[in-house]
């Protein structure tokens, strides 16, 4: 199945899609703020849209980092968006019992990467019936993600997406590999690049992760080049102030001019 539909979208179906936002759903003012210029530009362009915030980033590196609101509160501030904007969400689970009450407010329910191996998680996540991003472990082999797709599978639900984010490359470092999107392609699922997480430094700053911005806009081409279905960014009006993971975070001229190249090039390749 190459592609999935998420209310009245269709991921894979040709047109592009951004799932972008801040990395975490900080407050509710500051979720509504991405969203609207987000909602905005991407009518502008002609681009999908899907909200992304996590309401918990159960992976932080130090103990201390912040984390997020917590489910509860941050399903609230995803509701909010839906509400307010029409447009549907996804978010992060960590735990089989998050993928019931999470599913009630999201759209689609993403696998964290080091996650993607978890049986429990991905069946609990394709139980619900909605569509399930599974981000492409650091760890693992483009082809051996059919695991994982068909964990999914096996609960009778084919609404599957693969996002690649980059590959374990020695410490503190990560490369990203095209040849994966290709691979992954075809195994029968629309592909996503991550963009922002794919330069991500992890733990390059001691007790958090470091990022390397100036590649996003190349990564992000490359990606276009090579065919994606989806762009998937962390988005965030004053980096500087994100959460988490502002090193590698765009602020709003920036998500503007990488959505512009990317969308010319998806557009050139059909």
């Amino acid at each position: 199945m190459n592609s999935v539909k998420v209310g009245n979208m269709v991921i894979g179906g040709g047109k592009l899609t951004l799932l972008g936002g801040p990395c975490t759903a900080e407050s509710e003012s500051v979720c509504l703020e991405i969203a609207e210029y987000l909602v905005d530009l991407c009518a502008e362009l002609d681009i999908q849209y899907v909200f992304k915030a996590s309401f918990d980033k159960a992976n932080r590196s130090s103990v201390s980092s912040r984390r997020g609101p917590g489910m509860a509160e941050g399903l609230k501030y995803l509701a909010a968006v839906k509400e307010r904007f029409n447009v549907p969400v996804v978010t992060d689970i960590h735990e089989s019992s998050d993928a019931a009450p999470v599913a009630e407010v999201a759209d689609i329910l993403q696998i964290p990467a080091f996650l993607c191996r978890q049986t429990d998680l991905l069946v609990a996540a394709g139980r619900t019936m909605k569509v399930v991003n599974i981000k492409k472990g650091q760890f693992v082999a483009p082809e051996d993600m059919l695991g994982a797709v068909e964990k999914v599978r096996s609960t009778g639900n084919e609404q599957v997406m693969l996002t690649e984010r980059g590959t374990t490359f020695g410490y503190h470092n990560l490369v990203v590999d095209m040849r994966s999107l290709v691979t992954m392609r075809e195994l029968g699922v629309p592909v996503v690049f991550d963009a922002t997480h794919s330069v991500q430094l992890p733990g390059g700053l001691g007790n958090a992760s470091g990022g390397r911005k100036e590649f996003v806009q190349p990564l992000a081409r490359a990606a276009a080049a090579v065919g994606i279905d989806a762009l998937f960014t962390e988005v965030h009006p004053r980096p500087a102030e994100a959460w988490s993971d502002g090193p590698n975070s765009l602020d709003f001229k920036q998500i503007r001019e990488t959505l512009i190249q990317v969308k010319a090039l998806h557009d050139l390749i059909g």
